[in-house]
Parts: structure tokens; C-alpha cells; sequence
């Protein structure tokens, strides 16, 4: 398997990657913001698992067939855009009803699924995710170890665990400070459409950036 002095130099590296606010990010505090405390954690699971699907992706070989084709890459990518403004969008629309949700006390239903799905879908839609373990994964595999898709399998682990973490902790302190914004109905509004547009800028850079060859 993977030899622990490979395993913490891709933590490292995973940790830097990570600590700075990404897509990921800035997806996670545009739920928090717009639906509070509950919905970030529920998004930032549904991100995770839809990263980890990804690495299974790239272990299994076909993560490669995304790096080499700008077609393949484009697609993925603006359909993720696609859905990221989908998503800005409906927040925007419903930020007048988010004073009755904020209050709502009822334990996980429909809502959680579909908050689930859809972090599943944004995490699981991000090509810019599979061209980096693409290129990452394979440089700390030891292949004289053999078993490569499960040593894969086991850094993807890893970066997910990290990122699981740290988008929780974004998660948390964005929903506190909406905590204190849903004392005011009219502030409550606000940083409901401020979550959509965050969403919104987020798709849109996502679809404007990227490969150019």
C-alpha cells in the first residue's frame, strides 16, 4: 500500500489545496448563507461523497479520458455552471420565504435529500476535481507496491477527509453569522439573495475559466 512518507506529502500538498477558499468554498457559504446551518452540513457531505465518486473515476482509469479532452472537459464544465446558476437562481427567487424556513424545527425529510443531491451533483460535476487527481494521485502511487486503484482510492480518501473538515468549518461560521442576519426579516432577505448570488458568481466563473487548449 501506500508508504506513510507518501501518504503525508500528499496530505500536505491536499492541505494547501484545500485551505484556500475554492468553488467548493464559496458553494458551501452560498447554502449556508441561504438556508443556514443544517443545509451547509448536509451540502458539504453530499460534495464530499460527489468528490470521492470522482477519484473512483480517476483510479478506474477513465478520469484520464477527462484530462485529454477539452470536449469531454468543456461539457462537464458548463453543465456544472449550468446547475451552479440553477441553484443562484432559485435562492434568489426564495430569499422573501427564508424567515419561514429559518424557523422550521422538523427533523430531516425531502429537503435534506434534496439538499444532499444537489451538493452530490456539484461535487460530482467539477472537472477541474478529476483533471487534478488525475495528474495528482498517480505521482504518489507506488506502483512496485501494486493494488494502484485501491492505493488511489486510499489518497482520495485522505483529500476528502480534509476537505470534509475544512468545508465544514466554512460551512459553520457562515451559517453563525446568518444566525444573527435571521433577527431581521428584511436582513434575513438579504443574505438569502447574497447566498444565490454567491451561487450565481460561482457558476459563472466556473463556466469562464478553465483549460484553453
Amino acid at each position: 500500500m501506500v508508504s506513510s512518507d507518501r501518504l503525508t506529502a500528499f496530505a500536505l500538498l491536499s492541505l494547501l489545496l484545500i485551505v484556500v477558499p475554492g468553488p467548493s468554498v464559496l458553494f458551501v457559504v452560498g447554502r449556508a448563507l441561504a438556508h443556514g446551518r443544517r443545509a451547509a452540513l448536509i451540502t458539504v457531505a453530499g460534495n464530499t461523497l460527489g468528490a470521492y465518486v470522482l477519484v473512483a473515476v480517476v483510479a478506474l482509469g477513465i478520469g484520464s479520458i477527462v484530462e485529454r479532452s477539452l470536449l469531454v472537459f468543456t461539457a462537464l464544465k458548463l453543465a456544472g455552471a449550468a446547475y451552479l446558476v440553477y441553484l443562484g437562481v432559485r435562492a434568489w427567487r426564495q430569499r422573501g420565504s427564508l424567515r419561514a424556513a429559518f424557523a422550521e424545527t422538523s427533523g430531516p425529510g425531502h429537503g435534506a435529500v434534496r439538499t444532499f443531491r444537489e451538493g452530490f451533483t456539484v461535487g460530482v460535476a467539477n472537472p477541474k476535481t478529476t483533471v487534478f487527481f488525475g495528474a495528482a494521485l498517480p505521482q504518489f502511487v507506488d506502483r512496485g507496491q501494486g493494488h494502484v486503484p485501491a492505493q488511489m482510492l486510499l489518497l482520495g480518501l485522505v483529500f476528502n477527509a480534509i476537505a470534509l473538515a475544512s468545508d465544514s468549518v466554512w460551512g459553520l461560521a457562515a451559517s453563525a453569522a446568518r444566525d444573527w442576519f435571521a433577527r431581521s426579516p428584511r436582513r434575513l432577505s438579504a443574505v438569502g439573495g447574497a447566498g444565490g448570488l454567491t451561487m450565481i458568481g460561482l457558476g459563472v466563473t466556473v463556466a469562464v475559466t478553465g483549460r484553453k487548449d
